[in-house]
């Protein structure tokens, strides 16, 4: 098949995460890992959760390409992605399961501790990562990802387990984590799933819980009886990344019928407390913004910028810049350029800071100012490698 470069067609690649290798002590082997940054990564020194992802080669691209699309949407905090990548379905069977009389399997705890004391420390090292750190997996990547939990010195504090091989080991993981849940020694959020699937023993791990966990556990399980093994890792992943943050996403709708900006602001405290953390994210911004103007509270937008700056001083300047947006539309200018002046030590770095000063300008005529904020803006957008429809935005 001929492809475009043949053509004659103009083309460039779409890069959206890259492979790394290094050298393991512990596996004493050369090993792989892949890594999807979130959108916005270089614009700022923010530090962020980390989503771990077992093999890699098969999972990764639709694990990261769906964390980065509930980002964007504000439905799930931005994460970093890490796949951990196998050699070969020898080196998946091995390092996911524990020992038994077969040789085939029995290299969980080695992996553990190559995740523990190698892969973890380095992507802390070297990537914007913060304390948050989630392990997800699928079939036997499942359940080492039960595995895991299990370990009094895991790096984890968050668990996705889609579809996990309970049957392993004549059923044994249901057994385990019993004797842990009555001894009350898991605390991590954990969601798992099964698919319509026979004898996967799922059933028994959900039924452990059901009977052992202790009511402050934040964990679910789930069932999919329209899909099978195969298919079911889509669908699980996208609700268990949703259990991580539950009412994440709020548009300017739902705010209206939370109330006054101080039951909104309350709202999104609360979000504070889930897992991933919260701040406002570009959309969050851009729907309070809009919930403002439609619940008649712009008469109070520099008390409630106050109060913003207050409970959320890293989302001040974001939300600043979608406030002074609505109002450029609405031609209250001056007071749009007095909401951008006040975030000035930080908007300087901001691409869309500096695409509203040239909204700004150009609507007082001084179209001179005007055009270098704009140049400003796409330089910067350019140096923090921004998604090509933020760019577009821009323009």
């Amino acid at each position: 098949m001929a492809n475009a470069s043949s053509q004659g067609l103009q083309h460039s690649a779409i890069v959206s995460a890259h492979e790394y290798t290094h050298q393991s002590s512990v596996l004493k082997q050369e090993r792989r890992f892949l890594v999807s940054l979130p959108e916005r990564y270089f614009a700022s020194d923010r530090h962020y959760p980390t989503l771990y992802i077992i093999d890699a080669d098969f999972q990764f691209q639709h694990v990261s390409a769906l964390v980065k699309h509930l980002a964007r949407m504000g439905k799930i905090p931005p994460m970093i992605v890490v796949g951990v990548a196998n050699q070969g379905d020898d080196d998946y069977l091995y390092t996911t399961t524990w020992a038994t009389e077969d040789k085939a399997f029995g290299g969980a705890a080695e992996f553990h501790h190559y995740l523990t004391n190698e892969l973890v420390p380095l992507i802390d090292r070297e990537f914007k990562s913060n304390s948050q750190k989630a392990l997800a997996g699928y079939s036997l990547g499942g359940l080492f990802t039960l595995y895991s939990m299990m370990q009094q010195d895991s790096p984890f504090n968050a668990y996705l387990a889609m579809s996990p091989s309970a049957w392993f080991d004549d059923y044994s993981v249901a057994n385990k984590i019993e004797s842990l849940l009555q001894q009350n020694k898991l605390s991590a959020p954990l969601f798992f799933s099964v698919a319509r699937e026979e004898d996967m023993g799922v059933d028994k791990v959900a039924a452990v819980f059901e009977a052992s966990a202790d009511k402050s556990l934040q964990w679910h399980f789930e069932s999919y009886p329209t899909e099978n093994h195969f298919t079911t890792a889509l669908p699980a992943l996208y609700d268990g990344l949703q259990f991580l943050a539950p009412n994440y996403a709020t548009d300017g709708t739902d705010m209206l019928e939370i109330g006054d900006y101080k039951a909104v602001i309350k709202h999104f405290k609360t979000l504070q407390k889930q897992w991933g953390g919260f701040q406002f994210e570009w959309l969050h911004a851009y729907q309070f913004a809009k919930y403002l103007f439609w619940s008649k509270q712009v008469d109070k937008v520099d008390e409630i910028l106050t109060a913003i700056e207050q409970h959320f001083p890293e989302s001040v300047t974001i939300v600043s810049i979608e406030v002074a947006k609505g109002l450029l539309i609405k031609g209250d200018n001056q007071h749009a350029k007095t909401i951008l002046e006040k975030v000035t030590l930080e908007g300087e770095q901001s691409p869309n800071w500096h695409k509203q000063l040239s909204l700004y300008y150009k609507a007082e005529g001084d179209e001179k100012r005007a055009q270098q904020h704009f140049e400003k803006a796409l330089a910067l957008a350019e140096k923090y490698q921004l998604e090509s429809w933020e760019v577009w935005e821009l323009k």
